[in-house]
């Protein structure tokens, strides 16, 4: 489904991915593990749209989505890549089910059924009970799940999530892990994982390893 052919990119004089060649497959599970300074949040950030590489490309579905223009790599990405970051990343000034939404206001689809939608899956993640609290109102754990909700709302072919229980604690991020993979088994939702997590890591499905911005 995803594949990256010899990315590189550099910062300045510091070359942070040194020819990074991957391919991911529909519903897998892969985590993305090395050391502070590897290139694993660089790699997410090309695999997830939000930067472009120097040289390689990136391949969904075969088509080399690194040579779209940015308005039309935008619309790629809002329709079909979702994201989990570590601080949730949620408007402080909407409830629940509006974070959820609002990715989905700036899709093509209809407003009722992204409404709809955003709802279930609050209610899918344990969350129906909650969906009119704001942020402030609601646990850590519970902030996570609203942005794995988020995450899903346009039904993206797959999902970045950028050390997503790092702030949580072991009884949270162990919920939070389970259900990656019981998202991935009712749904067929595919995640790429940057972690330090060991207990995640080795949970996946496949574990990369990064080491000097190189896999191996």
């Amino acid at each position: 489904m995803i594949e990256a052919v010899g990315l590189h990119k550099r910062y300045g004089d510091v070359a942070v991915l040194k020819g990074i060649d991957l391919s991911i497959s529909k519903g897998e599970v892969v985590s993305i593990v090395g050391a502070s300074g590897a290139g694993k949040t660089t790699l997410l950030q090309l695999l997830g749209t939000l930067d472009r590489p120097d040289s390689g490309s990136i391949l969904y579905h075969g088509e080399d989505i690194s040579k779209y223009r940015d308005r039309q790599l935008a619309a790629f990405r809002n329709q079909h890549i979702g994201f989990i970051f570590q601080f949730h990343q949620l408007l402080p000034e909407f409830n629940a089910w509006e974070n959820v939404c609002l990715p989905g206001y700036m899709s093509k689809t209809d407003d009722a059924a992204v409404e709809k939608r955003a709802k279930e899956l609050l209610e899918f993640l344990g969350l129906g009970h909650r969906i009119d609290h704001k942020p402030a109102a609601l646990s850590g754990g519970e902030q996570q799940r609203v942005a794995v909700a988020r995450s899903l709302i346009n039904q993206p072919d797959i999902v970045f999530a950028d050390e997503p229980s790092g702030n949580l604690d072991s009884k949270n991020a162990e919920d939070l892990h389970k259900l990656f993979f019981q998202l991935r088994d009712e749904f067929q939702q595919t995640f790429v994982i940057v972690t330090h997590n060991k207990e995640l890591a080795s949970m996946a499905d496949r574990k990369i390893e990064m080491r000097d911005g190189r896999i191996g």
